[in-house]
This record gives C-alpha cells, structure tokens and sequence, in this order.
C-alpha cells in the first residue's frame, strides 16, 4: 500500500460506519494489532471480532489477521482490570498484555517518586509505561487500528481513517495506522454500546468519560468535554501521551 492507495481510501471512507472501515480494511492490512484501552473503543473489539469470525467460516473470504492486545500500565483502575477480563472471556479473545520494562519503572520511581507527573509533567511517565512497550510490540506488525476520534481533543481534530503511522514507523518499515472512529462523536459511540449490548468499563457509570490511570483520571461534570478528567492539570493541548504524537516525517 503507498500513498496514493491510503489517499483514495481516506476519500472513499469518509461517510463509512465503523464497520464498514473495518470490513474494507482487515482483509488487505495483513498482521494487524487492534489497541483495546478499556475505555468505549470496545466498540472496535465487538466490530472487528465479528467480522474476523464470518471470515474464517466463510471459505471464499480472505482472512483477518487480528491481534487484540491492551497496555497494563502497573497503575490502571482496578475496575479497568475487572473490565478487560470481562472482555477477554465474552469475545472468547486471545489478548496480549503489554506491560513496561519493570527496571526503567523503578528507576523513574526511585529518582522521583510515584507521582512526579504532578511536578512535572506526564511525558516521562507515559514514555516508560506506554510508548515504549508499544514501540516493541508494533514492531512485529504491519498495520494497528486505534480508537482515535476526532472529537476527543484539539490535537485529535484532524485524524485521518487511514494513515502511515508517524511515531512507530521506521526507515525500513511504514506501519499503517487506522482509526475507525475518526468520523464518529461520543454520542454516536454510546449508541452503538447501548444497541448491541457491548460490555463496558463500570467507571463510566461513575462519572469517568475517558479512562486512563488511576492518577491521572477522573470523573467529569456536566458540560465539561470528556479529556478534562485525564492529566487536569495540564493545558487541553498536551493531553496526549505520546501514542499518538509525531515523531518523524514520511
């Protein structure tokens, strides 16, 4: 796949469902991870095992090489925990868990403490717990599809559907990022958790909109946008941990 292929599905992607993405996209990505946080992109788990199913018991379909997995920070909620399990068994999923270097986390610790993003930002934290663990991870695959929407933040305002990622990709390898989500609200998320009954995470109930680690998230109030309960003490424009940051050009 080169740019202009990525160009002319982003073009004829723009009015697709979720779905339809999907069904478009697995069949042609090869070894491809999906990115479960266990938040509401649940509803890419539910889309893209149906899918991968049909495929494999309909001989004339090409098959879906998809590979759930989810990053376990070492400070996610409890209920975070509970809920991917939940998940696991009710999709029946082989899911891989990624989980930081323990001895860059202690290192950080040691030096620092446990809540030193407080003082100084998230960056660092994020770097050791999440981006590096996924760099590795992303290295053995072709594709990875995310939960990114456009609605989520001022920095997410532009995701493409498609795209070479520009943070894991490497000179030798261009890896394909998708984001079924990108054209689709809050709203339009919860009504498709609500029709097809899909497991989700019980801190939504609490009053959590987005839901990350534990120290770094919390419910919001009424009329408040969803990322002003993850990292509240910094701008709107740096709540990001670094998954989705540009790192270099294509």
């Amino acid at each position: 796949m080169d740019a202009q292929d990525i160009d002319a599905l982003n073009e004829s992607l723009q009015q697709a469902s979720p779905r339809e993405i999907l069904a478009t996209l697995l069949p042609v990505l090869g070894r491809t991870a999906l990115s479960f946080s266990g938040a509401e992109d649940v509803v890419l788990v539910d889309q893209s095992e149906k899918l991968r199913k049909a495929a494999s018991e309909n001989e004339q379909s090409a098959a879906i090489d998809l590979h759930p997995f989810t990053l376990d920070t070492g400070r996610l909620h409890p209920a975070t925990h509970r809920y991917l399990e939940r998940v696991r068994k009710h999709y029946s999923l082989t899911l891989d868990v990624l989980m930081p270097d323990p001895d860059a986390v202690n290192a950080l610790v040691r030096s620092k403490g446990l809540f030193s993003f407080y003082a100084d930002g998230h960056k660092e934290c994020c770097e050791i717990r999440k981006v590096t663990p996924l760099r590795a991870h992303l290295a053995g695959f072709d594709a990875w599809i995310t939960g990114q929407r456009r609605d989520q933040s001022p920095t997410r305002s532009e995701v493409p559907i498609i795209e070479f990622d520009k943070a894991f990709s490497t000179p030798r390898r261009r890896l394909i990022k998708v984001n079924p989500l990108a054209n689709t609200s809050s709203m339009e998320v919860w009504q498709l958790i609500r029709s097809l009954e899909i497991p989700y995470n019980e801190l939504h109930d609490q009053g959590f909109a987005s839901i990350g680690c534990e120290p770094c998230s919390r419910p919001v109030g009424p009329g408040q946008h969803e990322r002003e309960g993850r990292w509240w003490w910094e701008e709107a424009t740096q709540k990001e941990c670094g998954l989705h940051i540009p790192t270099k050009q294509l």
